[in-house]
């Protein structure tokens, strides 16, 4: 079987597979972060070297003040225990987006994860949080803006390379397999850029029920793609 080596997963459902067993939408949350937990472990026994997962968007601070704050609070718990899977993976762990909308403890928490993990490199795990595509392209394009008026960029240096660099996920290989979990099937303002060439799967199972075999058949359906990056395969 050949492995991806980059899965971006949209990790989707976690409130409406909580509210089909009578549940708050909040166990849902809480299920899904336990099978994130899980997800790296099979990630990485599979050989695959990044994996990118939509944890919290820009756009999902629309959602009620309950749901938002038992997010916070899960953030809190799970950014800790992010330690020790780190430490067990050998997993370097990045966290993308914006994160100055984030409490000063949470930020303080991720500065803390990315410094004890900036070492290892068997596994590269990319959590986006307050994270939206174009949110991450407006800011580095102020970015570049900004270095073309100081002088330290010409614009006719700008290539897709450099426009590359300014994003939150620079110097990391663009996504071989989108996953979305619970049946959507659009992007949310996920990865836009780096998705340009990647293989989508979208499957009905809900995220807190997403295991190692559903893992292994996303990856199999993967394998029959033809990926020829517009160009024409000789027969």
């Amino acid at each position: 079987m050949n492995v991806p080596n980059h899965i971006a997963i949209i990790l989707d459902g976690n409130g409406r597979w909580a509210k089909a067993k009578g549940m708050p939408r909040g166990y849902g949350h809480i299920k899904g972060c336990a099978n994130l937990e899980q997800v790296c472990y099979d990630i990485k026994d599979l050989g695959v070297k990044y994996l990118t997962v939509y944890a919290f968007s820009t756009e999902n601070w629309k959602r009620s003040r309950e749901e938002v704050d038992g997010l916070m609070k899960l953030f809190r718990s799970y950014l800790k225990k992010c330690i020790k899977i780190s430490r067990d993976n050998k997993m370097k762990i990045k966290i993308i987006g914006d994160i100055s909308a984030f409490a000063p403890d949470i930020q303080e928490s991720i500065r803390k994860l990315e410094e004890f993990s900036k070492d290892y490199d068997e596994l590269y795990f990319q959590i986006a949080m307050n994270y939206g595509s174009r949110d991450e392209i407006t800011r580095g394009m102020k970015k570049m803006a900004q270095d073309v008026a100081d002088g330290k960029l010409s614009p006719e240096n700008v290539t897709e390379a450099r426009v590359e660099s300014y994003l939150d996920t620079a110097g990391v290989p663009d996504p071989d397999l989108l996953i979305r979990t619970s049946g959507e099937q659009r992007l949310s303002n996920f990865l836009m850029w780096q998705l340009a060439y990647t293989e989508f799967y979208f499957t009905d199972v809900a995220w807190p029920d997403f295991h190692k075999a559903e893992l292994i058949q996303a990856i199999e359906k993967y394998n029959q793609r033809d990926r020829r990056y517009g160009g024409v395969k000789e027969e």
